[in-house]
């Protein structure tokens, strides 16, 4: 009997389990103006406020609902192009000027475990140095249509490469944040950066050293659908795979599956993305003269050895750019147009509607071997939008704590609460002449902010008021001379101070 009640519980576990579906990451907003909707299971083609070739992020509520979304704009590469837009497709209050400056993986959304209502922004910057940044998003701001209320806060100042991951926690509330920095002058680097977000706030972890030393700040991260192996790919040709510990943050086993080449000609890998079980991992690659899609068995002991061509077609017309795992474990390639002499079209302008542009590529069965796979080319159409070569950089939101582990602290203990300490971050964006001044826990309603040289004279003046603990000003700096300034942010509480360096 007791074996029989056993069985049947592992049914029932088993058949809710098989019944959860991704609901937080389920509307993708990416390319010229296109969104799907995967809440009903098929994706359905909608549109969105996004124009970009490349960065792209989203993020449903629990139910499925949009709740805002991110792009950087490639028009403005070369400063800070991002913007945020809300569930109705209307720039959120605060949502301009946000760091990202028109790469393909510079941005992801992270949920604040402290507070259900505030939303972290990551970037990266990969040619512009803003290294690695954050806004906050209050979705009580604007009547619950939200609003940046603190911007582009620097956690690092290096250049970065293309590619910015976040994973869950084996917790299943805290998340995981990874980064590279960019090979400067020429000098590789197997360097991770690596975050804690939890309810404390946002922690620098120790770096780690592991793995082929990258030459290129061309490169992208993904995780399977567990959580627990990254894959890195570069244009210079370099497939690494890595596990990865959701408890303790450790990256691990470092696999070479290709080595990066020395001289070209490169075969210019765009992109990576795992089948739902982990077994599959697939590649995109382009040139201006073919682009292709690989298959690799990630289980075999000869990873290199099980290589499969699943489709190549020469370009331009078109170049093969990101692939994604979508919520329905199918997944989905995105090809920009480009015209015959390969140029970097974007934007496009309002003549350039082709099947390339008009259509996602479908892996239908990704967990099959080689042809098996049902690779469908320009088999999606989006509802007469179009898309370049991004797709949503959005994390496994969704992804459940790992039962039973080590790091599974939140089941039947109380969390201790934390008292959040008040903080003033300034940066100065040197093409803008602004300095961004974002102050965070604040006691007090009302005060002043002053700004002072070094030699003590009060350059600056003016008023503030704090929202639910929350500071944020783009003051101008045009015409104050290069040097050290102060800024204070005082309230009839505490008083912050932070330097800046106008250079």
């Amino acid at each position: 009997m007791k074996l029989f009640q056993t069985s049947l519980l592992i049914i029932v576990f088993s058949i809710i389990a098989c019944g959860v579906q991704a609901q937080r990451g389920n509307i993708w907003c990416f390319g010229d103006s296109a969104a799907l909707n995967f809440s009903g299971g098929a994706p359905v083609p909608s549109s969105s406020s996004v124009v970009s070739r490349g960065s792209c992020v989203s993020i449903a509520d629990a139910n499925g609902d949009l709740l805002f979304y991110a792009n950087t704009d490639a028009d403005e590469a070369g400063s800070i192009s991002g913007l945020v837009w809300n569930r109705n497709h209307e720039l959120m209050v605060g949502g301009d000027s946000v760091a990202g400056s028109g790469w393909y993986q510079e941005m992801t959304i992270v949920p604040n475990p402290a507070d259900d209502s505030i939303y972290f922004l990551f970037s990266v910057g990969v040619t512009y140095q803003f290294g690695l940044m954050y806004s906050l998003i209050d979705m009580r701001g604007d009547g619950g249509l939200g609003a940046v209320i603190q911007k582009n806060i620097q956690l690092m100042n290096i250049l970065m490469v293309d590619c910015i991951l976040a994973i869950k926690h084996g917790n299943g509330r805290d998340w995981w944040l990874l980064v590279k920095p960019s090979p400067v002058g020429f000098m590789p680097n197997n360097i991770w950066h690596k975050f804690l977000i939890d309810p404390s706030g946002i922690t620098a972890m120790p770096n780690q050293n592991l793995g082929t030393l990258n030459q290129t700040n061309s490169g992208r991260l993904t995780a399977n659908s567990d959580g627990n192996k990254i894959s890195f790919v570069t244009s210079i040709s370099l497939i690494e795979l890595y596990n990865f510990n959701r408890c303790t943050g450790l990256i691990t086993s470092p696999v070479q599956v290709e080595p990066p080449l020395s001289i070209g000609p490169y075969p210019y890998y765009w992109s990576s993305e795992f089948s739902s079980s982990g077994r599959y991992l697939y590649v995109s690659s382009t040139t201006m003269t073919v682009s292709k899609l690989w298959q690799y068995d990630t289980w075999s002991p000869n990873i290199f050895a099980t290589k499969t061509l699943i489709w190549q077609t020469s370009g331009p017309p078109f170049t093969a750019g990101a692939l994604k795992r979508g919520p329905d474990d199918k997944i989905y390639f995105s090809c920009a147009w480009v015209p015959p002499n390969g140029s970097n079209n974007y934007p496009y302008d309002s003549t350039e509607y082709f099947t390339e542009n008009m259509n996602l590529s479908v892996i239908n069965s990704p967990d099959s071997a080689g042809t098996a796979c049902d690779f469908q080319p320009w088999s999606f159409y989006l509802g007469g939008k179009r898309t370049y070569w991004g797709l949503p950089n959005n994390p496994d939101y969704d992804l459940p704590a790992l039962a039973g582990s080590p790091c599974d602290t939140l089941v039947g203990i109380s969390d201790v609460p934390q008292i959040p300490l008040a903080a003033l971050n300034v940066f100065y964006h040197s093409a803008w002449e602004k300095a961004f001044i974002n102050a965070s826990n604040i006691k007090g309603k009302t005060g002043k902010l002053l700004v002072f040289d070094m030699q003590g004279k009060n350059i600056h003046s003016e008023p503030l008021r704090i929202q639910n603990g929350y500071y944020t000003r783009e003051l101008s700096m045009i015409g104050k001379a290069n040097g050290m300034y102060i800024v204070v942010v005082q309230t009839e509480q505490e008083r912050l101070v932070k330097k800046v360096l106008i250079d």
